[in-house]
């Protein structure tokens, strides 16, 4: 490092440039970091800080770098320090005394904040279009399964009856608002930190909404302080990140007890199952608990961010270094667990006999009994007290609501008559006929705006 030396008389410790090295990890950040720097040859020379010559060498041998990156061909080396050096080091090598002048009008500082955005804007389209692919597969299953119905549950105890595809539905919903957060974080990673400088901007006649625009970014930054220190993007990144792991760790959850012989709802897969070493019967529902595992992962490298963030004084500090290493695990683990939680929804298998049978357990019809009476004239509140007495006193007979006569109905309320035996599931379902509600008629509503939320229908 040499060329960037000049005020030291001695080079770094051998343990200390491995200890202060990026590259390992920001090498990832080559097609940024290269395009970025394309864009800033052609805005020199557009301003005449350098010739057009110079820059379309400059130009050509960025392009030959990705190329050789691409194929495997270039050597990163460690004691280059980041992506940024290696990448300089090699053009120097290159073109020569010319490659020296990239680095005109801009720092490390600007540019790793630019990488890191340009980086940022690209894993949240990413992200996008992995939720959609996971919004549809809980679309197509809950249209294969639209007449399924199982308990409703709160407190983990059976409440009342919905429709598997109403459940499905609700996650739908949480996937659709993490991808409203992506597409609103997406606003303030969309500018320009180029230009900036070290932190007070740069004394060239510099072009910024030339670089905003061949970068595809809608504005520049407003304050070159903020512009290098800010990492509030990538904050807004992992923290929508963790709400969206912590939704596919809730579904997932419900997977393993759903899959369990107690529930018994569905089968998953055999490619998204493992078996025990010792027990043969096993079928363990692997994928969905590191899934939900992960979740914490994700949550670490968020705590991690803010802690390191919340003592720094402007501007540029290294401690942002440590901004990169968790970013990346947490697209990584989130894309991830987006496509194998997508494979394990398509292809498992519904037990609709047994969601059903789960339904006709536990007087999960109890609430309809108190609205029957209601609509009979009763106050709800009496209503309820009417029929927390009648659950006690048919569990204490051994006895289902269906198997009640109607005498024994009568004895709690006399607004009970024959049609009470007309309260069964599917009047239960149909009753929850309001925007929102489980009944089926509004479930099929729901399933067609969803398909059309996604760009399909």
């Amino acid at each position: 490092m040499s060329h960037i030396r000049g005020r030291f008389k001695k080079p770094a410790d051998k343990l200390v440039a491995q200890y202060t090295a990026s590259l390992p990890f920001d090498k990832r950040l080559y097609r940024q970091d290269i395009a970025g720097s394309i864009a800033h040859a052609k805005m020199l020379a557009k301003q005449g800080i350098i010739s057009a010559e110079e820059a379309g060498s400059i130009t050509g041998g960025l392009e030959a770098i990705r190329t050789e990156i691409e194929q495997g061909k270039f050597e990163f080396k460690v004691e280059l320090e980041d992506i940024h050096m290696a990448v300089e080091s090699r053009l120097i090598e290159q073109i020569g005394e010319v490659g020296r002048k990239l680095h005109t009008a801009r720092s490390r500082n600007d540019q790793v904040a630019l990488d890191m955005r340009l980086f940022t804007k690209e894993a949240i389209a990413d992200t996008i279009d992995k939720i959609k692919e996971f919004q549809l597969a809980l679309l197509d299953v809950a249209e294969a399964n639209v007449d399924v119905v199982m308990p409703g549950y709160t407190h983990l105890q059976v409440a009342q009856p919905v429709l598997l595809a109403h459940h499905l539905l609700a996650y739908f919903e949480m996937l659709q608002r993490d991808i409203d957060r992506f597409n609103d974080c997406l606003k303030r990673v969309d500018v320009l930190p180029l230009g900036s400088g070290a932190l007070a901007g740069v004394a060239y006649n510099i072009d910024r909404e030339f670089l905003a625009k061949e970068l595809g970014f809608s504005r520049v930054s407003r304050n070159s302080l903020d512009a290098v220190a800010d990492r509030d993007f990538i904050l807004e990144y992992e923290a929508t990140a963790s709400i969206c792991m912590m939704h596919l760790s809730r579904l997932t959850e419900e997977i393993v007890l759903w899959s369990s012989a107690e529930y018994d709802f569905i089968e998953l897969d055999d490619a998204y199952a493992t078996g025990s070493s010792i027990m043969p019967q096993k079928k363990n529902p692997d994928v969905a608990e590191l899934a939900r595992g992960k979740t914490g992962r994700v949550y670490g490298h968020l705590m991690a961010l803010l802690t390191t963030m919340k003592g720094l004084p402007l501007a540029y500090n290294s401690d942002m270094q440590e901004d990169k290493e968790g970013f990346f695990d947490t697209e990584d683990t989130l894309l991830r667990t987006l496509v194998v939680v997508t494979g394990m929804v398509r292809t498992l298998k519904v037990k609709a006999e047994n969601a059903v049978k789960a339904v006709e357990r536990g007087y999960i019809l109890a609430t309809d009994l108190a609205d029957y009476l209601v609509k009979k004239g009763e106050s709800f509140r009496t209503a309820h007290e009417i029929v927390g007495k009648l659950v006690n006193y048919a569990a204490e007979k051994g006895k289902s609501f269906a198997e009640l006569g109607t005498v024994e109905y009568k004895e709690f309320s006399t607004l009970f008559g024959e049609d009470v035996r007309k309260i069964n599931i599917k009047s239960s379902l149909a009753a929850r006929d309001v925007a929102g509600g489980t009944a089926p008629r509004r479930v099929k509503q729901a399933l067609a705006r969803a398909r059309k939320m996604v760009g399909q229908g």
